[in-house]
C-alpha cells in the first residue's frame, strides 16, 4: 500500500499521508487540506467516512460484528469479568489486578455520598420531567457541588475525578426513578457490590427487605458491560468535543447524557418498548407488522432491528439474548408485551426478507425486554445505558485530554445568500 493519497483540485495535485491503524484500518490524513489547496474543505454529513481523533479505547468492525475494548473481546470480558473491572480497563488501559479492583471499588463507595442539597433540585422537578432531563440536570450540577477543576496532568487529581462520579452516579440514576414513582431517596449499603447496590438502590421499597436475585443481577452486569463504550458514537463524540474546550468532566458527561436521550441513539430501546405497546393495541398481530416493514411504501418502522454500524451482527445482541431468555424464564412474567416481542424476534429470525438483509434483532431490542421484565419503567431504559455508558465516555474525555487535542471545530459549505444590501424597513 502506497503511504500517501493524492487529490487533484483545479489541476494541482497535492499528497497527504495515510495513517494504519494497528487493526489495519487506513485513514487520509487531511489536516493540511485547506492549507495547500487554498481553502477546500470535505464535506461529510454525519461524519461517516471521517475519523475525528485517533483513539485506544474501543475497535469496531461492523461489517465482521467485531467488537473490543482495549484489545479485549466484548464475548469474553461479558463472560469473564464485572461492570467495575470493564470500567477500570476503559479508563484506565488494562484489566485490574485484585488489589486494584478492590482499591477502586472501596474508593468509590467512599464517594458516593450526593450533597443533601441535590434533593432540593430533584424536589424541584415535576414528577412528568423525562428521567434523561433530570439526569443531564443533576449531573452538571454536580460542578457546583465540585467547583475545582481536574488537572488532567495529575494522576492523582484524575482518579478522584473518576471515583467520584462512578460513586455518586448511580445515585442519581436511583434517585430519578424514585422520585418518579414517589418513593424515598435510598443510598443502598455499601456491603454490596457495585450493581447490586445499583439494583438496591432503585427498587428496595421502605417497608421491607431488599433481596437481590442472582440472574438480575447477572443480567444488568452484561448490559452495563455491553453498553459501556462503542466507539465515537453521538454521545461520545458529543463528550469529546465538549471537553475539547476544556469544559469540566461533568459538564461534558452532561452534554452526552443529552446527546444519548435522543430515539436514534440511546432512546432506541425506549422506542422498542413504544413499538410493541402500539402493536398491542392494534391487537398484537405481529404478522401484520412485519409485513408492513417490509413494505416499501409504509411509513412503520420496526425498531430494534438491524444497526447503523454493524452490517453482519451485532455481536453484543448475541450475549444478551441469552440473558434475556434467563430472565424470562426465571421471573416467569406473563406480559403481552413480552410475548409480542418474542413473536417479532422469531419471525424475523426465520423470514428470509429480514434474514438475507442481516436485520437481526439489535442490543436495544433485548435490553428494552430486560429492562420491561425487571420492572424498570419504559422512559428510565435511556438513563440504564447511561449507566452503562459512563465508564466509556470518562474514558474518552481522559484521552482526549491527555493527548491534548485541540479544540473541536468542524468546518461548513456555506450555501447561503451571497452578499446583498440592506433595505430599510419601510422599503422591505
Amino acid at each position: 500500500m502506497s503511504d500517501k493519497a493524492t487529490l487533484e483540485v483545479n489541476g494541482n495535485k497535492h499528497d497527504f499521508p495515510i495513517i494504519v491503524g494497528t487493526e489495519n484500518e487506513v485513514a487520509i490524513d487531511i489536516k493540511s487540506l485547506r492549507g495547500v489547496t487554498g481553502g477546500v474543505t470535505t464535506i461529510d454529513a454525519g461524519y461517516k467516512n471521517t475519523g475525528s481523533c485517533e483513539s485506544e479505547i474501543t475497535f469496531l468492525d461492523g461489517e465482521k460484528g467485531i467488537l473490543r475494548y482495549r484489545g479485549y473481546s466484548i464475548e469474553e470480558l461479558a463472560e469473564k469479568a464485572d461492570f467495575l473491572e470493564v470500567a477500570y480497563l476503559l479508563i484506565f488501559g488494562e484489566l485490574p489486578t485484585k488489589e486494584q479492583h478492590d482499591k477502586f471499588h472501596a474508593d468509590i463507595k467512599s464517594k458516593s455520598i450526593v450533597d443533601d442539597d441535590v434533593r432540593k433540585i430533584i424536589d424541584a422537578f415535576p414528577k412528568s420531567a423525562h428521567p434523561m432531563g433530570v439526569l443531564s440536570s443533576l449531573t452538571s450540577a454536580l460542578t457546583a457541588f465540585n467547583p475545582s477543576s481536574v488537572n488532567v496532568d495529575s494522576e492523582a487529581d484524575m482518579y478522584n475525578s473518576v471515583v467520584k462520579i462512578l460513586g455518586k452516579f448511580p445515585v442519581l440514576v436511583a434517585w430519578t426513578m424514585r422520585k418518579k414513582q414517589g418513593l424515598p431517596l435510598d443510598y443502598g449499603s455499601n456491603s454490596l457490590g457495585y450493581v447490586e447496590n445499583v439494583l438496591k438502590m432503585m427498587f428496595k421499597q421502605p417497608n421491607e427487605d431488599y433481596v437481590q436475585n442472582k440472574i438480575i443481577v447477572d443480567a444488568l452486569d452484561k448490559l452495563l458491560i455491553l453498553h459501556a463504550d462503542h466507539e465515537q458514537n453521538c454521545s461520545t463524540s458529543t463528550v469529546r468535543i465538549v471537553g475539547s474546550s476544556h469544559a469540566g468532566l461533568f459538564a461534558s458527561l452532561s452534554a452526552g447524557i443529552s446527546a444519548l436521550w435522543g430515539p436514534l441513539h440511546g432512546g432506541a430501546n425506549q422506542a422498542v418498548l413504544e413499538m410493541l405497546e402500539a402493536i398491542r393495541e392494534d391487537g398484537g398481530d405481529t404478522k401484520k407488522y412485519m409485513a408492513k416493514a417490509k413494505d416499501k411504501n409504509d411509513p412503520f418502522r420496526l425498531m430494534g432491528f438491524g444497526h447503523r454500524v454493524y452490517k453482519n451482527f451485532d455481536p453484543r445482541a448475541r450475549i444478551i439474548k441469552k440473558a434475556a431468555d434467563e430472565v424470562l424464564a426465571d421471573l416467569g412474567v406473563d406480559d403481552p408485551i413480552l410475548e409480542i416481542a418474542k413473536g417479532l424476534e422469531q419471525e424475523a429470525l426465520n423470514d428470509d426478507y429480514f434474514v438475507k438483509r442481516k436485520l437481526y434483532p439489535n442490543v436495544d431490542f433485548y435490553s428494552g425486554i430486560i429492562y420491561r421484565a425487571m420492572g424498570i419503567p419504559t422512559d428510565m431504559f435511556t438513563v440504564m445505558f447511561a449507566l452503562g455508558r459512563l465508564p466509556g465516555w470518562i474514558a474518552q474525555w481522559r484521552e482526549m485530554r491527555l493527548r491534548k487535542e485541540p479544540i473541536g471545530r468542524p468546518r461548513q459549505l456555506y450555501v447561503g445568500e451571497t452578499l446583498r444590501p440592506f433595505k430599510k424597513i419601510e422599503k422591505r
